[in-house]
């Protein structure tokens, strides 16, 4: 008995475990984002405040592409992983560019990100008024 044990506590520790999702690496992946996005304000790309709940192509203000304004996606978990993987395929005729992440720990981590500041202080009003 005390063998079989040891067996299973061994495959067990040598069964590599689903990790949750890093916010601190999510950060990391979304400095790849920095480059047409922000949180709190619009760039070339829209805010990511807010993001989680909210409609695609629905800021204030923002220029999205028609494709954009039309998916009648909302953002949530599920679908921010979809688009991640390959923008374009989500939404032909969109403006981004970015082929995406491909990593799906990376996405992971980058939703999970995305999800933490989104209940931040700097985002709560940015959230409140685009919803």
């Amino acid at each position: 008995m005390r063998w079989a044990l040891a067996g299973v506590l061994a495959l067990c520790a040598s069964a590599p475990l689903a990790a949750a999702p890093d916010v601190v690496r999510g950060e990391l992946v979304y400095a790849r984002c920095l480059a047409c996005h922000a949180l709190a304000y619009d760039r070339v790309g829209p805010r990511h405040c807010g993001l989680l709940g909210r409609l695609a192509g629905s800021v204030p203000g923002f220029n999205y592409s028609a494709a954009m304004k039309n998916s009648k996606i909302r953002w949530d978990e599920r679908t921010l992983d979809l688009f991640l993987t390959k923008p374009l395929k989500l939404v032909p005729g969109s403006s981004m560019t970015y082929d995406g992440v491909a990593n799906p720990e990376d996405r992971a981590n980058l939703i999970a990100y995305l999800k933490h500041v989104n209940e931040a202080p700097e985002c709560s009003k940015q959230a409140s008024s685009t919803r």
